[in-house]
């Protein structure tokens, strides 16, 4: 079924190697949406009108403009046009964090706008100021709210960061599809073992995460 190329060479290394870049990707632009986004969402809030125009329209791009087209324009426009030397794995990082940011920005603009305006109100007239309710009050609510649905946004990066392979980067599919090109003669159906093993470690990666997500879903529902 395919499955004997993995015990040729380095071949179930090379795989998991390219696991790890992809992981690496995903985690890196996780951070920096997460932090960005939770500054983007809290200004969202504000209701500037300047700020919501141009929230509005970059959350419009980004759910418009598919992320393979995203990649193209910063690894290749980006190197061509604006003269920038951006490694692919710069490029993804960038492209996947300019994603990852809106998706976390409207999730933290949705969980402030649910808070009801009451508590803000209290807050004030307790003595405290904005600073100290969004510290005190606000944002251990949030925190809640927010923390499954950042798990989650983990799990779609990883899967998404497959697209990297497109701009040359060497990460669990391409290596995938290298060690079947090598096999093609000696083993026919190394397309179905190598795929399978692949979709196996995706499973095993995010599986728990998305695990996780759940369990603190339904305990901080209680």
């Amino acid at each position: 079924m395919g499955f004997e190329v993995l015990l040729k060479g380095n071949n179930a290394l090379r795989l998991l190697g390219g696991l790890g870049v992809a992981m690496y990707i995903s985690m890196i632009s996780v951070v920096i949406s997460i932090t960005l986004g939770i500054i983007l969402g809290m200004l969202m809030t504000l209701k500037n009108p300047v700020i919501n125009a141009v929230s509005r329209v970059y959350l419009e791009i980004v759910r418009i403009m598919p992320q393979m087209v995203l990649l193209f324009i910063v690894y290749f426009g980006a190197t061509k046009i604006l003269g920038l030397n951006l490694s692919a794995e710069v490029s993804a990082v960038i492209v996947f964090s300019f994603w990852g940011t809106a998706e976390m920005s409207d999730l933290v603009r949705g969980a402030l706008t649910g808070i009801p305006a009451i508590q803000y109100e209290s807050s004030m007239a307790l003595g405290m100021n904005r600073l100290q309710t969004y510290i005190h009050v606000i944002i251990p609510q949030i925190v809640r709210r927010l923390i499954p649905l950042s798990i989650n946004l983990i799990t779609r990066m990883i899967k998404t960061t497959s697209l990297v392979m497109m701009i040359g980067i060497v990460e669990v599919l391409k290596v995938g599809q290298q060690i079947i090109e090598a096999n093609r003669k000696s083993s026919p159906n190394a397309a179905f073992g190598i795929f399978a093993t692949i979709f196996i470690l995706y499973f095993l990666a995010c599986y728990p995460i998305s695990c996780l997500s759940k369990y603190l879903e339904k305990k901080w529902e209680n």
